[in-house]
């Protein structure tokens, strides 16, 4: 297939890259599509140089357009796209919430795809680490209530996100001061409990889009669930710990069972050998970590878990792939 990446200088263009590269995607031809001022940069690309083009007004000659350059953007360009031919596989939160455009995750709702109108949405990353853990045991034991808080890599933000922690904590550890543009403060030493804008009701947006997102790709539209979303010193990999109350008896015996017969989940959870999930090994890796499963000990028939998947693949540009290899079906 022709494929084309739209913000493909950017994080996660660069993983979506490696993801083609490794999954062995079937591409025929490969466009690549950046801001006027990356055009002309090349990078690898199963040993050959492909030059960054400036993204142009009209149609892409593509295939699959993989999409991950700010929602602004998709919503200017994704319907010109999607008209000239292209399936738009969008990272951005510009068509999530439409209710004419599949919301997937293909370890959850595969199906969703059918029908679909030439553009897709990939869900935020914090709701696709949670939601591959939360799945299965929903569907076993049949989540009621889910509480959950995020500690989230610097990455989600993007790659000068990165460079702006990493040069923070450069300074402070040589005496200086940390300087913050992309954080609400600085981050080096620190954790912000700020992740994108905060709405009437308290949330920030961030909170919202794992409550209205996992709701979609459910297909739940009662379900219950409450998110605290924390920015913290990390390169990449997101965290979160979840507390799931079930309408089915459960134990965490039961839910290890189902975990570990789940696709896109590692099972590491034996705390007497300090074996549960981390963003030091879960980095760099397709599956998410899931692990620390016990007893809740506040509500009735609940559970406590803690997840850490790697926001840059799963939770954004592996799981595009993996709706592209879908429509490859």
């Amino acid at each position: 297939m022709r494929v084309a990446i739209v913000g493909a200088t950017g994080a996660v263009g660069q993983e979506m890259l490696g993801v083609l590269e490794n999954r062995k995607f079937p591409v025929a031809e490969l466009r690549l599509y950046a801001s006027a001022r990356s055009a002309g940069k090349t990078t690898r690309f199963l040993g050959q140089d492909i030059t960054v083009e400036a993204l142009p007004e009209g149609p892409l000659p593509a295939d699959i357009v993989l999409a991950s350059a700010g929602g602004s953007l998709s919503k200017q360009y994704a319907p010109v796209w999607a008209k000239g031919g292209s399936i738009v596989i969008d990272n951005s939160s510009a068509f999530r919430y439409e209710d004419w455009v599949p919301l997937v995750i293909p370890e959850i709702n595969p199906g969703a795809l059918v029908g679909h109108k030439n553009i897709v949405a990939n869900p935020n990353c914090t709701t696709i680490i949670m939601a591959v853990a939360l799945w299965p045991l929903h569907q076993a034991f049949k989540a009621r209530r889910v509480i959950i808080s995020s500690y989230q890599a610097s990455s989600g933000a993007g790659a000068s996100a990165m460079e702006e922690l990493l040069e923070g904590t450069r300074a402070v550890l040589s005496g200086g001061k940390a300087e913050n543009k992309i954080f609400a403060y600085p981050l080096p030493f620190n954790v912000i409990p700020h992740i994108d804008v905060f709405q009437e009701n308290g949330y920030t947006k961030e909170e919202m889009k794992v409550v209205w997102e996992t709701r979609k790709i459910f297909g739940e539209p009662g379900l219950k669930l409450s998110a605290t979303c924390v920015r913290v010193p990390t390169l990449r990999t997101h965290s979160e710990a979840v507390t799931v109350e079930f309408e089915k008896p459960v134990t965490p015996e039961a839910a290890r069972e189902v975990l570990s017969a789940a696709a896109g989940i590692d099972l590491v959870d034996v705390p007497s050998e300090k074996k549960y999930p981390m963003p030091m090994n879960a980095s760099s890796k397709y599956n998410v970590e899931v692990g620390r499963i016990r007893k809740n000990l506040v509500f009735d028939n609940a559970l406590d878990f803690f997840v850490a998947g790697d926001q840059l693949l799963k939770g954004a540009a592996l799981n595009a792939v993996q709706i592209a290899e879908l429509l490859l079906d």
